[in-house]
């Protein structure tokens, strides 16, 4: 395992442009087995989750052509369904949390889709159900292996027929799963308490370019009258709005004049504003995002009665939960207090330990809730070694630690890895002092 050796301290300046999107992604690319045809998707992000999920996608026997660094041309027109029975499988599809939405799509063309318990982050309960009662819901069999953890749906010879469903949950990939699925089902499906973010607006507007019949896409009622099959496409992923809010929390840490490139400022929803509520300045110049240099700081905004600032994650258009580790760190230099709620995942908040060592002040009240005493700006993180827990976490830790005092240690930073390209040369571009050991 490698790590980061970074000099904090150091004021950044420059220009940076977000990946496309992570999460975006892993859903686009298992779209591609929908269809025999040819469908070209740019904008890839080159970072090991998402290139775990093309080496599967490969040994299923999708064609994969690399038009650039950030294009490929993917054809799905000699697929190997009895890989999903291997060992091989069991041991690659377990590897990735992605690797679940490629169920739906098997499931509707093939007629059966099989996963391992699928890996990912450790930061609490996942479940699946969504996915699986979506399936059921649709007319699939459903069978599990309790020994091996291993997933399975089939076909009956009736094949997938369309219905009406309330998911018990507004799940992102649940709903693109059950998506991918009912578009070639028979007949009409609606989807009430879909997700709606982006990246599943995205993934419904591909697929209506490639011949689905989806109406009510960026709501959270979905209808899908079925097609008998699927044609090619392009597709553009969106840049990475995780990453476009961990450099303006990067930005204002480190005291820093940054301009964030092409972020799509039409699909950031509430990012912008969550960042100004932590008194952070960011100016919208075009499609691009100013942030400019808080020599001064910045001082949390209270409410309007004078209470505590909240920060909560809740489903779109609420404030994605991925942002909540980088606003807790960002808070820690804020004038002012901040009670964070992390409604979700009930260990995502356990890296502040390694915050508290380097000086911060928080207070974890429950596995999902932590108060943050913000300093005077003036007084700095210390600089530490510490080890990244999950992806989310390992980016904040590395934005402490460029705004620490110090040289600071980062081990086990594959997971940041997983989900950041290249991320030490794009910050060594605008100054960092940070060395991939």
């Amino acid at each position: 395992m490698g790590v980061f050796k970074i000099e904090g301290g150091v004021p950044l300046k420059g220009e940076i442009t977000p990946q496309g999107a992570k999460n975006e992604a892993l859903q686009i690319l298992c779209a591609v087995l929908l269809t025999s045809e040819k469908v070209r998707i740019n904008n890839i992000p080159d970072i090991i989750d998402i290139n775990k999920l093309i080496t599967l996608l490969g040994h299923l026997g999708v064609k994969i052509q690399r038009n650039s660094p950030s294009s490929i041309t993917f054809q799905s027109d000699e697929i190997n369904v009895s890989y999903l029975e291997t060992e091989a499988f069991k041991q690659e599809g377990g590897a990735l949390r992605g690797s679940i939405m490629i169920v739906g799509p098997l499931l509707a063309r093939f007629g059966k889709g099989y996963i391992p318990k699928p890996g990912g982050d450790k930061i609490g309960r996942r479940r699946l159900d969504t996915h699986f009662e979506g399936f059921i819901n649709l007319g699939a069999k459903f069978r599990y292996n309790r020994e091996d953890h291993f997933y399975g749906v089939e076909t009956t010879k009736d094949g997938l027929q369309g219905t009406d469903m309330l998911l018990d949950e507004a799940s992102v990939t649940g709903t693109a799963n059950i998506v991918m699925a009912a578009v070639l089902a028979k007949g009409t499906t609606t989807i009430y308490n879909a997700a709606c973010e982006p990246y599943l607006q995205q993934l419904c507007k591909m697929l209506n370019g490639m011949g689905a019949k989806i109406t009510g896409v960026g709501s959270n009622l979905l209808t899908i009258e079925g097609v008998e099959s699927l044609g090619g496409c392009e597709h553009t992923i969106l840049p990475d709005m995780i990453e476009i809010g961990s450099w303006i929390g990067l930005a204002a840490m480190t005291r820093s004049e940054i301009t964030i490139k092409n972020v799509s400022w039409e699909n950031l929803g509430l990012i912008p504003n969550t960042f100004r509520k932590l008194g952070i300045t960011l100016e919208k110049k075009g499609d691009d995002i100013y942030i400019p240099a808080h020599k001064n700081g910045y001082e949390v905004k209270t409410d309007i009665d004078g209470s505590i600032l909240t920060i909560a994650d809740a489903p779109w258009p609420g404030f994605t939960p991925d942002l909540l580790s980088i606003v807790l760190v960002v808070a820690t230099q804020a004038k002012g207090d901040v009670l964070i709620h992390q409604k979700m995942f009930e260990s995502r908040l356990f890296f502040v330990d390694k915050l508290i060592d380097m000086g911060a002040k928080i207070m974890l009240c429950d596995p999902h809730r932590a108060v943050v005493m913000g300093h005077n700006f003036e007084s700095q993180l210390k600089a530490t070694t510490m080890s990244s827990p999950d992806i989310r976490a390992g980016i904040s830790l590395l934005i402490a630690a460029l705004s620490a005092k110090g040289t600071s240690t980062i081990q086990n930073i594959e997971q940041i890895d997983r989900g950041y390209e290249r991320i030490d040369e794009r910050l060594r571009a605008i100054g960092a002092k940070i060395v991939r050991a």
